[in-house]
């Protein structure tokens, strides 16, 4: 089954096609959303790119504030619960790494490196809720 949806982001039209694919008796989607460029309206497809879904889980939290010396701060791009904490201070991380998983609507969002580092401090566990914009981790 295949869906399109058209979606408006800070003015910009974006149509994301969402494509399920029944592989293996999984819940695989494929996602595709066309990259828009310049001023023109024509959108070029992006290469699909596999969802699947992921596993959740529960605790308790006990964040902490971040320091000015704390680098390069990842902060929540939309409130939720952190349902998992991928990483630990002094772990070393790659470009696309999962850090963290946050559940917002019932649905859950990785959240990645943004470049190859080492994670400083994380300032969530699993189980906290945070708002737009709070901190989760810095990386170095």
């Amino acid at each position: 089954m295949r869906k399109t949806y058209i979606i408006h982001v800070n003015g910009q039209r974006f149509e994301v096609t969402v494509e399920e694919k029944k592989e293996g008796g999984g819940g695989l989607q494929a996602v595709t959303i066309p990259v828009v460029t310049g001023s023109s309206s024509s959108a070029t497809p992006s290469p699909t790119v596999p969802v699947s879904p992921a596993v959740s889980g529960t605790a308790a939290s006990s964040p902490s504030t971040p320091t000015a010396a704390s680098g390069n701060v990842i902060t929540a791009p939309l409130p939720g619960k952190v349902v998992a904490v991928k990483v630990k201070a002094g772990t070393p991380v790659k470009k696309g790494q999962v850090l963290l998983v946050l559940e917002a609507m019932k649905m859950e969002n990785e959240i990645v490196a943004p470049a190859d580092g080492t994670v400083q401090e994380v300032y969530v566990s699993e189980g906290a809720s945070v708002n737009v914009g709070e901190p989760l981790l810095s990386l170095s």
